[in-house]
């Protein structure tokens, strides 16, 4: 499921105060840092079941000729939505859902990510926490 005009903020337990670009773990990418290089680089290009998969692909060296086939299976099981990345719980960055659910991150001390938590036309939601209560 993928949310359209809605703005997902940083979680409430995350303890950066500005937002952090993920590295690579022992060279190899993270899915923060693949989520980060899908959408910082392709800002309202994809839908959140586009980067889903495309970290997947990229996380599992996968190359196919059949990715329609690969992706029909892959959704085969549901999949958290982007208020459990780990942009929003761990690395500082807001996801905006535009109205037709492609999604650009911003980071939390921008003047963007302020302006979205005042609009009156979008959904805000909060990113989910760490760690329980």
């Amino acid at each position: 499921m993928s949310y359209k005009n809605t703005f997902i903020t940083i979680s409430e337990d995350s303890n950066v105060n500005a937002a952090i670009v993920p590295v690579l773990r022992n060279n190899k990418p993270t899915i923060a840092s693949t989520e980060y290089e899908l959408i910082k680089n392709n800002p309202y290009k994809y839908t959140q079941e586009d980067v889903q998969f495309k970290t997947y692909l990229i996380k599992n060296y996968i190359v196919s000729n059949n990715l329609d086939e690969l992706r029909e299976q892959f959704f085969i099981k549901p999949k958290a939505c982007f208020r459990a990345s780990p942009l929003v719980k761990k690395y500082g960055w807001g996801i905006h859902y535009d109205d037709e659910g492609k999604i650009a991150i911003y980071d939390v001390k921008s003047k963007a990510y302020n302006e979205f938590l005042t609009m009156d036309n979008i959904s805000i939601l909060k990113g989910m926490r760490s760690k329980r209560k």
